[in-house]
């Protein structure tokens, strides 16, 4: 078989030439997007390391970007994702960082639009597999790969085990779970990994425990 571009499709579930630089890229921006919640207006991608230096190459821009937009990693629409975004008004910066990453395949995405911005940083670790290791902020360490929930909370006593009582109450079974936070009764960041989809009346419970902010969710 004779592939038109080195963005054919090369196994059964991705686009592209490398699940490093072009599926692992785009389920970052797919995770960047669920987060969000709403596709958005304007994007800045940082690259760092190897994808600094190969990101065009390798399809890494088309990637993330095709993420953004919400295609999966074997979505054809991947190969033309940076025309539909512009299509659409979106306004596109990719830029090369020189910082020396701690993972080579590194990508920091800042989204926004009138209601808010984002910003998530996440690294390619192989076969299509990532870590976002930083939201708005905070340090994390989130797979990707499961359903999560993010809970947004001030730093008080208790709180962690009402988000434990409701997740109990509806028999959700976790399967990682921390805590990050920037000081001693700031802000915190709850990321529970979990082993089922979560309904929306589960967050609505979550949203109205004590000292809770904001609860989102990534779908499987």
């Amino acid at each position: 078989m004779k592939y038109r571009s080195v963005f054919d499709i090369i196994g059964p579930v991705m686009i592209g030439p490398s699940s490093s630089h072009t599926a692992g890229a785009a389920r970052i921006g797919r995770v960047a997007r669920s987060l969000f919640g709403r596709e958005p207006e304007s994007i800045v991608v940082s690259f760092y390391g190897s994808f600094a230096e190969t990101y065009k190459g390798h399809g890494t821009d088309v990637a993330i970007i095709g993420g953004l937009l919400d295609f999966d990693t074997f979505d054809e629409r991947i190969k033309t994702a940076i025309k539909i975004a512009e299509d659409k008004g979106i306004d596109i910066e990719f830029r090369v960082e020189d910082a020396v990453p701690v993972h080579p395949n590194t990508a920091k995405i800042t989204i926004s639009d009138e209601k808010g911005e984002l910003e998530l940083t996440g690294i390619s670790i192989g076969g299509g597999k990532i870590e976002i290791t930083e939201l708005n902020g905070f340090e994390l360490r989130l797979s990707g790969n499961h359903p999560a929930i993010l809970v947004v909370h001030n730093d008080k006593f208790g709180t962690i085990a009402g988000v434990a009582n409701v997740l109990a109450k509806f028999s959700i079974n976790v399967g990682h779970m921390e805590v990050a936070r920037k000081d001693i009764g700031q802000l915190a960041l709850m990321t529970i990994e979990v082993d089922q989809n979560i309904d929306d009346h589960v967050l609505d419970e979550l949203s109205k425990l004590p000292n809770i902010i904001q609860v989102t969710k990534i779908a499987d």
